[in-house]
């Protein structure tokens, strides 16, 4: 059983639900992106959702267009992030990593080559949001051989044959975007959100985690009533903006501390 599977499994029999936060490595500096890791875990992580930096992140905000652009003038690559995973799991062998980004890097690295690379370095899943499931097929076939979880993207307008689509082709769990825009967008419909996620965990048959415009623990916790997890990212991002370097990890080991706090409290049996 992979790391996300038996981390869902696990929350599940305690009736509890992932909290998975995202960071963009390589910012504010890479010297960072270890220590912020580990005070991910720290807060309450389940599951990192590490960005690798690129340089036109079309659904990303403004927020998270900073991280990458500040973590690609020091040089941050799609390498320099494989590495950084071989660190964190000297420390750490239990957290899921989901690597979230764009085509371009894995192309330009070679999928095949790119498939291998992760699994060695110890990443658990694979999130593309430009790779489309009817055109990666046998990349995700690629990734699912070498024990890597191929995550999907599913919206506000996804129809029933796009979730098919979606589970014909991913695993580990789906990535489903809460609201019709890019990361960090402020209008955030829960009802809406209600609505479809117990539809699409039915006709995918996997968890389902709800991800952009979520920013604070009510939000978490009214998200993780209905969804098996809940990510958080333009938020912690703005909260590492907003402190020195040396500030960075306890600030954002605080904040997530509180929104798992509020996720616990909210879907107690």
């Amino acid at each position: 059983m992979s790391r996300i599977a038996s981390t869902f499994e696990r929350l599940g029999a305690q009736a509890r639900k992932a909290l998975i936060p995202f960071i963009t490595a390589g910012d504010p500096e890479p010297g960072l992106t270890l220590p912020l890791m580990h005070a991910l875990v720290e807060g309450g992580a389940d599951i990192i959702e590490l960005g690798v930096p690129f340089s036109d992140p079309m659904a990303d905000g403004p927020t998270i267009q900073r991280a990458s652009e500040r973590a690609l003038s020091y040089g941050t690559s799609l390498r320099t992030v494989l590495a950084m995973v071989r660190e964190f799991r000297k420390r750490d062998g239990a957290t899921p990593v989901v690597l979230m980004g764009y085509a371009n890097p894995i192309e330009a690295h070679g999928q095949a080559e790119f498939a291998a690379d992760a699994a060695a370095a110890g990443v658990d899943g694979i999130l593309v949001v430009d790779y489309p499931p009817e055109e990666c097929v046998d990349f995700s076939a690629m990734l699912k051989q070498h024990g890597l979880d191929p995550i999907f993207l599913l919206a506000p307008t996804s129809t029933d044959q796009r979730v098919g689509e979606v589970a014909a082709v991913g695993g580990g769990y789906i990535y489903y975007v809460s609201l019709k825009g890019v990361t960090g967008s402020a209008k955030l419909d829960l009802d809406e959100v209600a609505r479809r996620v117990p539809a699409i965990r039915a006709g995918a048959g996997m968890p389902v985690a709800v991800g952009f415009g979520i920013r604070d623990g009510q939000a978490a916790a009214r998200i993780a009533a209905v969804a098996d997890g809940v990510v958080i990212g333009s938020r912690i991002i703005e909260e590492i903006e907003q402190a020195s370097p040396r500030e960075a990890p306890r600030r954002v080991t605080a904040l997530l501390a509180d929104i798992r706090k509020a996720m616990d409290e909210g879907v107690k049996p």
